[in-house]
């Protein structure tokens, strides 16, 4: 028996009800080779796989792809939005307070949503966000800014 092969960038789009491509495929796979990547760092991996595309054209695909589920959008307060091609799992994110470097950090308890809100406001929660502050290996040894 042979093993199903993974769906291709282009499959993935199709699947998501989202037009391919050059530019959204190369944002695609630009978001997760990367690592927590902003809007212009984005913009700059997908110019040099594909050429020239506008910082508004990477925003509207990075929105219809994050609407789709493709990709996720964190935004570490006091930072820019960063996208990240990890989604489907319930992981949190650490972010260091000098240099703004983001880690993904597992779920201690793996179910969404991994917090109970005290008071619901009759919400119906289906993920609770973490985010861990503190400083990155490379500045914990930095004087603090």
């Amino acid at each position: 028996m042979t093993a199903a092969r993974p769906p291709t960038t282009a499959e993935e789009l199709r699947g998501a009800a989202l037009r391919v491509t050059a530019a959204r495929v190369a944002l695609l796979e630009t978001v997760r080779a990367g690592d927590h990547l902003a809007a212009e760092a984005v913009a700059a991996g997908v110019r040099a796989r594909v050429g020239h595309i506008s910082l508004q054209a990477v925003y509207e695909a990075l929105h219809a792809l994050t609407a789709a589920g493709l990709i996720r959008r964190i935004a570490p307060a006091g930072g820019p939005a960063r996208y990240e091609g990890r989604v489907g799992d319930n992981h949190h994110h650490a972010v260091c307070r000098s240099c703004g470097a983001v880690a993904d950090v597992d779920c201690a308890t793996g179910r969404a949503p991994c917090l109970t809100a005290s008071a619901g406001h009759g919400f119906t929660v289906d993920e609770a966000e973490v985010v861990y502050w503190g400083r990155c290996p490379a500045c914990s040894g930095a004087p603090r800014t």
